[in-house]
Order: structure tokens, then C-alpha cells, then sequence
């Protein structure tokens, strides 16, 4: 039974919330720790993440319809300083305190496996291969956070029809990058690297499911994946994997990393849902980012995140109690 959710339409650009200032101590901190000399425009301010002020714009379009929320976008330094990215540390600060080791140019995306047309794809050519979308899509944590973020980026299936998948490929495997000159959090043996998420055909081949290069309408910082991720929004977001090098398309379903950590914990399919709760954290509430203080209610969580309407359809039959 599909769950119905109230129709949705694209923000109007009074409703995105303005990136004018931007938190500067820990570059302030990374500077005094390497003897270098303070520019005075950063004396006395705030944090600044891994990425520069002047990361580069993207242009997109934004999307309408169910393929997009009306809801106000979490505050840019909030989305950018409050991430999980372990191989940069697993504290929410880490990965914008460590990720500027990042060296996202030159950079490509191996496809390989069950594909006709193997190949690797550099990033100016994922640039230009669909039309740019900004994307507002809802974020949900295990943990028991949330964020709304306007993602920038096209549907991953404009990659998928481009190397043309044989009958075998069932499955959808992510790399992500796995170098411990350029991430000190793969010295930490939290998990098995390199970081691989997965996902069935059909959810790959999904509208909403993202290939995105950016965020706020410029190119993504580091701590949240540079140079490009992917984003699956009614999945819990370690679904969504980071700093991909690698997509390979495959018979058998992926073991994927947390699912290899924990799978008492975490299910292949992680699709939110308040009824299923994991074994440390309630999944009936969440508290957003940037909006709601400790005192504040918690918010409901909505079952697929929200997004029900759209992707409930794939998981007909399924018991998701079993398939978590």
C-alpha cells in the first residue's frame, strides 16, 4: 500500500537559506599548528570548512515535482561541518578539520564488471554528461539527525544507460576512494576499506537516486565527497557513498561495508523506517540539524524518509522488517 505524502514543488529562492558566512576557525587552527602566519581577514572569526570560499558555481536547473521538497534548506555550514566521513575522522568535525588533504583533480570513475562498455569517466565528462539539477532532498541519519540539502547533480541511470549493463548485472557496487596519504581515518580500523556501498538495478536506475558533483549550487566540498558522490535519499546516508573512484555492476549482492561490520545493525537495504529501530537508536524520531535545540520536540520520521509516494512501489511484498 502506498503511503501518500502532500504534493511538493521546488523552494523559492527566499526559502534557500543565504551561504554568507562561512566558519573560519578551524583553518584559523590548521595555520597556527603549521607555524604559518595568520592572514588577518581570519583573526577573530569563526569556523571555515576544508573546502575554499571560492569553490567554483555550478549551473542547474532546479527540479520540480516529486523530485524535489519544499522544505527550508539546513544552513550551508551546518550541511558542511556536521558530516559522517570515516576516513576523515569518525567525529562529526573531522572531515572538515581533515579532509583538505582531499586531492580531487585530476579524478575518475572506473565502471567495469556486468557492462557492455567499460570505461572511466574523468570528472569534466560526468560534468557534461546530463543537464545539471539542483535537487532539495531530505537526509536522514542512523544516528538520529536529519538535514535538507539542495543537492546538484543528474540521475544516476544517465550513466547507467551509457555503459550498458548485460542481463547479469543485478547489483550496484560504489568505491570509494582508499588512500591513507590523503585520509588519516584509514589508519583507524573502524571498517574494512575501501568503503563499498551498494544498491539493486532498480533502485540504481531510480529517479531520485543522485550522481551529484555539487552542493548549494557549487561544486561539492571535500568532507561532503568531492569531487562525486552519490545520493540515495530515502536510505539512511551511509547508503550514500562518498569520493567515488569505482561503480561496478555485478551478479550477486554486494557485501557491503557496514553490512560486513555490524549486520546485526545494518541491513543492505537501510531504507528509513520508523517502525524498525536499530539495536542502539530509536528510528521513530529524528532532530534536524541547524533548526532543532536539545529541548525542542523531535520531529516524526517518515517512513522512506518522506519519499513513500515514489519509491514504496520497489519494495512490494518485501518484508522490511526482514530486509532492514
Amino acid at each position: 500500500m502506498l503511503i501518500r505524502t502532500p504534493p511538493r514543488h521546488s523552494p523559492q529562492s527566499s526559502e534557500i537559506t543565504p551561504r554568507s558566512v562561512f566558519e573560519r576557525r578551524r583553518l584559523l587552527l590548521r595555520a597556527a599548528a603549521a607555524g604559518s602566519i595568520v592572514p588577518p581577514a581570519l583573526l577573530g572569526a569563526g569556523v571555515v570548512c576544508a573546502q575554499s570560499s571560492s569553490a567554483q558555481k555550478l549551473a542547474a536547473s532546479p527540479a520540480a515535482g516529486p523530485l524535489t521538497t519544499n522544505e527550508k534548506p539546513t544552513p550551508y555550514k551546518d550541511v558542511t561541518t556536521y558530516n559522517n566521513f570515516y576516513e576523515f575522522g569518525t567525529e562529526k568535525d573531522d572531515p572538515a578539520q581533515h579532509a583538505g588533504t582531499l586531492r580531487v583533480k585530476p579524478w575518475s570513475v572506473a565502471v567495469e564488471g556486468e557492462v557492455k562498455k567499460p570505461r572511466s569517466f574523468d570528472l569534466d565528462e560526468l560534468l557534461k554528461m546530463a543537464p545539471l539539477e539542483e535537487r532539495v532532498y531530505r537526509l536522514r541519519c542512523v544516528e538520529g539527525w536529519s538535514m535538507v540539502v539542495p543537492w546538484v547533480g543528474f540521475p544516476l541511470a544517465e550513466l547507467i544507460k551509457r555503459v550498458e549493463p548485460t542481463g547479469n548485472a543485478k547489483f550496484v557496487e560504489f568505491w570509494t576512494l582508499a588512500d591513507k596519504a590523503q585520509m588519516p581515518g584509514l589508519s583507524t580500523p573502524v571498517l574494512r576499506w575501501p568503503y563499498v556501498e551498494g544498491l539493486r538495478m532498480d533502485e540504481a536506475n531510480h529517479p531520485l537516486t543522485l550522481l551529484t558533483m555539487g552542493v548549494y549550487g557549487e561544486v561539492l566540498p571535500k568532507q561532503n565527497g568531492a569531487p562525486v558522490r552519490i545520493v540515495v535519499p530515502w536510505k539512511y546516508g551511509f547508503k550514500s557513498g562518498k569520493s567515488i573512484v569505482k561503480i561496478r555492476f555485478v551478479e550477486k549482492q554486494p557485501l557491503t561495508s557496514w553490512n560486513l561490520a555490524a549486520p546485526q545493525e545494518y541491513g543492505f537495504f537501510s531504507n528509513v523506517n520508523p517502525n524498525v529501530d536499530h539495536p542502539r537508536w530509536s528510528q521513530a524520531t529524528e532532530r534536524r540539524i541547524g533548526e532543532d535545540g536539545f529541548l525542542q520536540r523531535k520531529r516524526k520520521t517518515l517512513p522512506f524518509n518522506g519519499y513513500a509516494e515514489q519509491v514504496a512501489p520497489l519494495y512490494a511484498g518485501m518484508d522490511l522488517r526482514r530486509f532492514f
